[in-house]
């Protein structure tokens, strides 16, 4: 299954393939025959890798967070939020390579309550000062238990955020939202009171991996 995020790119890059591969026959010369029909094809498999988006099993209980995106944790750490849950806090980062689905889905059910764009700079996505600094989406959802903050962060390949919700809308725990598209990073951050569930380079799945759990039932 490829994501609806990709059609566009997929379809100029489908074009694009179709009209060197064409090109590629008129050339004199073998090896620059070969090297454009290799070439193309290479583009056109590694764009289908890219833009795949299978289905996944999201946690029945509502007491988590789930990772928004594929990848490896980066690190695990206690900060300081002063934008949403405001107040000291656990944050979760995950780097999402080239080769990683990059459909991003909802972490936790509830309303958005917090939605800002910013555009930034490129710095590579595992630069702690990329949060910062970086073009990116930042999101804040009022849950049944409380605030979780997260961001969709564009890397130095990635320059292209997309996402589908809006401030008010209410949400739904591993369901679709966005991509960042070709390399990027995603930032989860919650109040002191979750429990943490990942450790630094550990593999994560977008609506399934569990980053936080809340203690204890409401």
């Amino acid at each position: 299954m490829l994501t609806k995020y990709g059609y566009a790119t997929l379809g100029i890059i489908s074009i694009t393939v179709f009209i060197l591969i064409s090109l590629s026959f008129f050339a004199g010369n073998n090896f620059i025959k070969i090297f454009l029909i290799t070439v193309s094809l290479l583009v056109l498999i590694f764009s289908l890798n890219f833009f795949r988006d299978p289905e996944r099993t999201t946690p029945v209980k509502d007491n988590v967070v789930v990772s928004p995106a594929d990848g490896t944790v980066l690190f695990v750490k206690d900060v300081f939020d002063d934008k949403y849950v405001k107040g000291k806090a656990l944050q979760v980062s995950i780097f999402m390579s080239p080769l990683n689905v990059h459909v991003n889905r909802i972490p936790i059910s509830g309303k958005v309550e917090y939605l800002k764009y910013f555009k930034g700079k490129y710095f590579a996505a595992f630069e702690d000062k990329a949060s910062e600094e970086n073009e990116r989406a930042e999101f804040g959802i009022m849950s049944r238990y409380g605030k979780v903050f997260f961001t969709q962060v564009a890397g130095f390949i990635a320059r292209r955020i997309v996402y589908e919700i809006s401030e008010g809308d209410s949400v739904t725990i591993g369901k679709r939202f966005g991509m960042i598209k070709f390399g990027s990073r995603v930032d989860v951050v919650v109040p002191v009171n979750w429990l943490v569930k990942v450790k630094k380079d550990d593999k994560v799945k977008a609506g399934e991996t569990i980053l936080f759990e809340y203690p204890a039932e409401l």
